[in-house]
């Protein structure tokens, strides 16, 4: 019995002093990996929340597909595949109404399926020749070539914005007279400004002005959004207001709803990854080596 009892006590300490070890085998560890992981921030000055590390030497799924080329050319060409798609219905549209009123010449739904065709069709190309474009010089070729449909796509949603706003006033019996010249005047600036800052960029490469230039973009996605929940907000509760049995209003309310959420949303994440891609590296949208934040972003503006 006292054998026994004997062996159940060095049993005992055995099994606590293994268990001590271990314990104190992975605190180790994870002081060793932290400092690793501090040592790695320090180095590259990248966020750990926007790029995970491994530092066990296991896969790491980030890592492997930005610096994979066969991932790189799969997200581009799906990312083509889907802009082509949207570009196709976009001309689909524009023929078939071109086809049902003729006589009416371009109107604005025409204008709008116009430039949905030509910015989603030059995007699909450019993620096409995505490779042959990341080597363009200088540089500042490439920035327009990448930024460029942005600018008309800011013009196309605008464009719906302008849309909604003349049925908004009409509804009011109030003037639209002045929307179409203010439309033109902040197109014009917009793009006027953009311009110089890429002759000014061709001529003298400015970090700063790169900086600048990405701010503008989110400024300009920021006034975007603010006009979807204006006019789309405002449009959306006069529909609310029309008696329930009117044609077609059920439908209508969804559909201005529906869109305003969307673009608004799309147009403020654009803001945001904007802001994000100006002043961090790791987040930088026109590069090859980032292709899964390169899918977020154009996805999310789909």
């Amino acid at each position: 019995m006292k054998l026994k009892t004997t062996l159940f006590r060095a049993g005992g300490v055995c099994l606590l002093r293994l268990s001590l070890f271990l314990n104190l085998e992975i605190q180790l560890k994870k002081n060793t990996r932290k400092r690793e992981r501090e040592i790695l921030m320090g180095l590259y000055g990248v966020d750990e929340a926007v790029i995970p590390y491994n530092l066990n030497g296991e896969s790491n799924w980030w890592h492997d597909i930005n610096d994979s080329p066969l991932w790189q050319d799969r997200i581009f060409h799906i990312l083509t595949a889907l802009y082509g798609l949207v570009a196709v219905i976009a001309l689909v549209q524009l023929v078939r109404i071109q086809l049902r009123v003729p006589e009416f010449g371009w109107t604005t739904q025409k204008v709008f399926h116009f430039l949905n065709f030509l910015v989603n069709g030059v995007r699909g190309l450019v993620f096409i020749f995505r490779r042959n474009v990341q080597d363009l010089h200088p540089e500042i070729v490439r920035h327009i070539l990448l930024d460029m449909p942005s600018l008309v796509f800011f013009t196309t949603y605008a464009l719906l914005v302008l849309f909604w706003a003349e049925i908004y006033y009409q509804a009011r019996a109030e003037s639209t007279d002045g929307l179409r010249p203010i439309f033109f005047t902040i197109n014009v600036a917009v793009y006027s400004i953009q311009i110089a800052m890429w002759l000014v960029l061709w001529w003298k490469y400015i970090p700063v002005l790169v900086i600048i230039s990405k701010m503008f973009f989110a400024g300009v996605s920021l006034f975007a959004a603010l006009g979807f929940l204006l006019y789309g907000g405002r449009l959306f509760l006069m529909l609310q207001r029309f008696p329930v049995e009117s044609k077609g209003r059920q439908n209508k309310l969804q559909e201005v709803g529906y869109v305003t959420v969307i673009c608004s949303s799309c147009f403020l994440v654009r803001c945001i990854m904007m802001c994000f891609d100006a002043f961090d590296k790791a987040a930088d949208l026109n590069v090859l080596n980032h292709p899964v934040l390169n899918f977020i972003y154009y996805l999310r503006n789909y």
